[in-house]
C-alpha cells in the first residue's frame, strides 16, 4: 500500500513529465506522441517507474529507446522544475505501457 506521500509524488512526477514530453518532444525524441500513463515511486521515492504510452509513431522500440538515452537530460529538466518539493530527484525507469494496444487486440477478437 503507497503512502500519502508517494501518491502525491506520483502525481507530481507524472504531471511534470508529461509536461517536458509535451514540450520537448520534438526536439528530443523526433516528434510522435508520448503520454505518461503511470509513475510508481519507492517507498524511500529514490526511484520512479514511468509508464508510458507512445502513439502516432511507426516504431515505438526506436522512439523508447531515444526516451531511454535521454533518460539523464530528462532527469535534470525534471529536477528543475520540482527541485524545491522534492529534496532528491528521483532516478527515472522508463516502460512502454501497452495496455491500450492489449485492449485494442481483445477487443478486435471478440469481433470476430
Amino acid at each position: 500500500m503507497e503512502s500519502l506521500r508517494q501518491q502525491k509524488v506520483n502525481k507530481l512526477l507524472a504531471k511534470e513529465l508529461a509536461e517536458i514530453f509535451r514540450s520537448e518532444a520534438r526536439a528530443l525524441f523526433g516528434g510522435g506522441f508520448i503520454t505518461v500513463t503511470g509513475v510508481r515511486v519507492s517507498p524511500d521515492l529514490g526511484l520512479a517507474k514511468v509508464y508510458l504510452s507512445i502513439m502516432a509513431n511507426r516504431d515505438k522500440n526506436v522512439v523508447f529507446k531515444m526516451i531511454q538515452d535521454q533518460n539523464s537530460v530528462i532527469r535534470r529538466k525534471l529536477g528543475g522544475i520540482i527541485g524545491k518539493q522534492l529534496r532528491i530527484v528521483p532516478e527515472l525507469m522508463f516502460y512502454i505501457d501497452d495496455s491500450l494496444d492489449y485492449a485494442m487486440k481483445i477487443e478486435e477478437l471478440l469481433k470476430k
